[in-house]
């Protein structure tokens, strides 16, 4: 399944009233997971079971990415962990800026991806999630090229 960028990143890449680079518009930002299936568009509202939220250190901090090198953005060298809330089997993601906008919205600025154990955009050890574990993304980058 393709990475989905919702219509407000989009505008605000390609120079609309929120120019930014991937970098600052997604700083801060949170990662969801999610069981089911990926919604077609990230404009859309969420669906499936919310499964884990991603912060720094499983604390209240949004995430962070560094630097872009050869269309190629990866996480900051930081703990990306949440505590998983809800057991179930993990279907894809969702990040966030740091408004953390969830529902339908063309202005919220997210995307969406896969999560898989290989060959998706997040890939886990394993999808099975069992809730009171502490769930840590260790590799997350984007592909920003076109």
């Amino acid at each position: 399944m393709a990475r989905r960028f919702s219509t407000g990143l989009r505008n605000g890449l390609l120079g609309g009233a929120t120019d930014g680079s991937f970098k600052d518009l997604m700083e801060l930002g949170f990662l969801d997971l999610y069981s089911g299936s990926q919604p077609s568009s990230a404009d859309d509202g969420e669906t499936g079971t919310l499964l884990v939220g991603i912060t720094v250190a499983s604390g209240a901090t949004g995430l962070s990415f560094g630097d872009a090198a050869d269309g190629v953005i990866a996480k900051a060298s930081e703990v990306w962990s949440g505590e998983i809330d809800n057991t179930g089997s993990a279907g894809w993601f969702r990040f966030y800026d740091a408004n953390h906008t969830t529902g339908a919205s063309t202005t919220a600025i997210r995307f969406d991806g896969s999560v898989g154990t290989s060959g998706a955009q997040l890939n886990l050890s394993s999808l099975s999630l069992v809730a009171g574990a502490t769930l840590t993304i260790d590799t997350f980058t984007v592909s920003l090229a076109e």
